[in-house]
């Protein structure tokens, strides 16, 4: 987002939020924050996305990331970025709640998977010892005690 935006959504004036950047410069590395390049702004205004340059406010633009947005939230000393930074700090809260009920349960569930693995092997081991028992021809050994003089063996 560009800082004109970011100003007005966090109720600041423009020229403030860029001299809270200047004065901030340790937090906005490249990754939070990066100024908009002559001919990336002549690009908007060429294809109408902005009216004119007088927008910006006679300087090139700031634009930010995501952290970038976090960050300045948190050096800003308006009510809307204060506001914004708490729910951010109780979004990230609640995250981590979430992750660790979740973590518990994935745990709960790989011990269940593991014994429930355990239990299939030890089917499959007396399925295939009842088999080989169905299966199994009867040995016939001699037969033992007395017979009677009709019968054989």
């Amino acid at each position: 987002m560009l800082d004109k935006d970011l100003a007005e959504l966090y109720g600041v004036n423009p020229r403030r939020l860029r001299e809270q950047v200047k004065r901030n410069k340790a937090r906005f590395p490249a990754h939070f924050m990066f100024r908009l390049k002559k001919n990336e702004v002549m690009g908007m205004v060429s294809q109408n996305a902005t009216p004119s340059l007088g927008v910006f406010g006679g300087s090139m633009p700031y634009a930010f990331t995501e952290q970038g947005l976090l960050m300045l939230a948190a050096v800003l000393k308006s009510k809307t970025a204060i506001e914004i930074s708490m729910r951010v700090i109780e979004i990230f809260v609640k995250m981590r709640e979430i992750l660790s009920a979740n973590k518990e349960i994935l745990v709960k569930l790989d011990l269940l998977e593991k014994k429930i693995m355990g239990h299939d092997h030890d089917i499959q081991t007396i399925f295939s010892a009842l088999k080989q028992l169905l299966v199994a021809k009867p040995v016939r050994g001699n037969r033992i005690g007395f017979r009677r003089g009709d019968e054989k063996d």
